[in-house]
């Protein structure tokens, strides 16, 4: 019986293995024992699904590390990491069945050296240790064989790499064509009108001259969208009048503020210590018979001023040495006094006056900083029952007749800064409220409360004349200023080009040998980038609404010979040639991959997905 019972427990066990089993098959892309024992073929080479995991999990833990928080496998899919990932595999397969199929290897020699020169495999002494690469290998997951093949395709790779990329030399015409460019040299003369130099008689325009400026210019004349809102407010200061301070509560907030209301005499003082009395009287003998300063003694101590500053002293801070600090004047040097440290030479380089604040002198700030207050937590008692009623189907008159809070209204816009428009949460408020929504209560930077509720939205739409009359004759006058400026240019410019240079009564300015990147301060900031458009001998007027400029390119000078330059064509040859090198990596990476034909099991990365953690 015992025998057959055991027999029995036996073949349990084997029937429950096999429903464990069975069970786990549709998990073979977690457990890597299922049959899809690879997600892609490329080549002769497969893509592991353990590969695709690692990579996957990779990512993920990088934008764990950047964004503080685990993303999930909807969103790696949704930025195209898997799709990054499959492709970035897919290359390296290409390339790994490339070196294959070439037959480069490294050797055992050189990868037996590669494997002991890794930091994580060597023990304490620096030098390569077994049990260190065997317990590294194993907390990463690999066998040893698996890491070593591994290592020897990454190297195969980087010796293909290296023998595609080393020696790729850009030709160097783009390198000093671009040199050139950058530093060109243009040696130019120029002449300025500024608006605020330029004399205008005050002119008022006519109605017809006004409505053709305005038609002319719709741009300067748009209003933008605006939402028309009905709030409610109740703000502190509304409620002040509802709030009783009583005497006593004064009293003890002006107590409570003693040490930033009242302030003792002090002295600013420097005290420096000596060993012993004697050392002490020798120094102030020499300072009283003018044979050294006090400086002089703290540098001999090779120490600093700032070593020996105490800052501002009360009298009962400086301890046994107060009462003579105290009595003495600014400038005075003092001592030998008793110190903490020894005795010590006190020297006065300020006095500061007591302070003394009376009640009566901040009574009426401090009563209202508690009022203040006190009507601020008034506010928070009324908010659960304002917002109550609001959430009632209360209006917001309805709220304003039954509640210490006031109606108003706002046409409101991103631009609007006054009145409630002033505050940060009713701007956030106002910009995000629809006229489907109800109102709800919310809180001011200052402890007021407000609901709002949007009326109407008016579009960006053009403003009426008679409404932007100010700015329309601001700009009709700018107008007529900038006109009056490019006539002056145009009769400087006409006189130059028929005499061949400036009036002699023009405040001309010489330029030599500038590059297109110098700055001229108070310049139109496209006039250098004019003067390199412009061949000797040319004059040209530049404008902005600031100034126009009178230029004349007398000169072009080739790039000049310097430090700055020569670094500056290096780097560029240097950038353009690792731009040739990737290029030309990348040209046999595409071509690798298309010969080897890649397919991909979508079954298995699928699988691989939907089990992704």
């Amino acid at each position: 019986m015992a025998a057959g019972m055991k027999h029995l427990s036996k073949t349990f066990v084997w029937i429950l293995m096999g429903l464990i089993m069975l069970s786990l098959v549709g998990f073979g892309a977690i457990s890597f024992t299922g049959s899809n024992s690879s997600v892609a073929t490329v080549g002769d080479q497969e893509i592991s699904i353990e590969d695709y995991y690692r990579e996957m999990q990779r990512e993920q833990r990088a934008l764990q590390a950047q964004t503080g928080q685990l993303i999930p496998m909807s969103q790696l899919a949704a930025l195209g990491m898997d799709r990054q990932v499959l492709s970035r595999l897919v290359s390296i397969a290409a390339i790994d069945n490339e070196v294959e199929q070439l037959g480069i290897s490294i050797g055992d020699e050189n990868l037996l050296k590669e494997i002991v020169e890794i930091p994580s495999f060597q023990g304490i002494n620096g030098e390569f240790d077994r049990e260190s690469y065997a317990y590294a290998l194993s907390n990463a997951g690999l066998s040893e064989r698996d890491f070593e093949d591994d290592l020897r395709r990454e190297s195969a790779r980087t010796l293909v790499q290296g023998a595609m990329m080393v020696g790729a030399e850009m030709p160097t015409t783009m390198r000093d064509t671009i040199t050139s460019f950058i530093g060109a040299r243009r040696s130019f003369s120029w002449v300025q009108l500024t608006n605020d130099e330029t004399a205008m008689i005050a002119l008022a325009p006519t109605d017809a001259e006004l409505q053709a400026y305005y038609d002319a210019n719709p741009d300067q004349f748009v209003l933008p969208e605006t939402k028309e809102i009905a709030y409610v407010l109740m703000s502190p200061d509304m409620l002040i009048d509802q709030v009783e301070v009583d005497q006593d509560t004064l009293q003890a907030l002006f107590d409570e503020r003693a040490d930033e209301l009242q302030a003792p005499e002090r002295r600013l003082v420097e005290r420096l210590v000596f060993s012993d009395e004697e050392a002490a009287a020798t120094a102030k003998a020499q300072l009283e018979a003018g044979g050294t300063t006090f400086e002089t003694l703290v540098e001999d101590r090779k120490l600093a001023l700032a070593d020996v500053d105490m800052g501002d002293m009360t009298i009962g801070a400086l301890g046994a040495a107060g009462q003579d600090v105290f009595a003495a004047q600014v400038g005075d040097v003092v001592g030998p006094l008793p110190s903490d440290l020894g005795p010590a030479l006190f020297r006065i380089n300020g006095r500061l006056e007591a302070r003394v604040t009376l009640l009566a002198d901040v009574e009426a700030e401090l009563r209202d900083e508690l009022a203040t207050g006190r009507a601020r937590r008034l506010i928070e008692q009324q908010a659960e029952e304002i917002d109550d009623l609001l959430a009632g189907g209360a209006t917001l008159e309805e709220i304003a007749d039954e509640t210490d809070m006031e109606l108003g209204q706002i046409n409101w816009t991103a631009e609007s800064s006054d009145s409630i428009a002033a505050y940060n949460g009713f701007r956030e408020v106002a910009a995000a409220v629809t006229v489907e929504d109800f109102p709800a209560v919310e809180f001011l930077e200052d402890g007021s409360l407000f609901a709002i509720r949007l009326e109407n939205v008016l579009p960006a739409r053009p403003e009426p004349l008679k409404d932007a009359m100010t700015k329309a004759l601001q700009g009709w006058n700018d107008e007529q200023r900038q006109n009056a400026i490019t006539t002056q240019a145009n009769a400087i410019l006409a006189r130059a080009e028929a005499n061949g240079s400036f009036d002699e009564n023009l405040d001309v300015n010489d330029e030599v040998g500038l590059t297109r990147t110098a700055y001229i301060d108070n310049t139109p900031a496209d006039m250098m980038n004019q003067l390199f458009e412009m061949e000797p001998g040319e004059l040209r007027l530049v404008s902005d609404e600031n100034s126009t400029v009178v230029l004349s390119l007398k000169e072009i000078l080739p790039a000049e010979e310097n430090s700055d330059l020569t670094e500056l064509s290096d780097a560029l040859q240097a950038q353009l040639n690792q731009a040739l090198s990737q290029a030309l990596f990348q040209a046999f990476a595409q071509d690798a991959q298309s010969r080897a034909r890649p397919t991909i099991d979508q079954q298995a990365i699928n699988a691989v997905q939907a089990n992704f953690q």
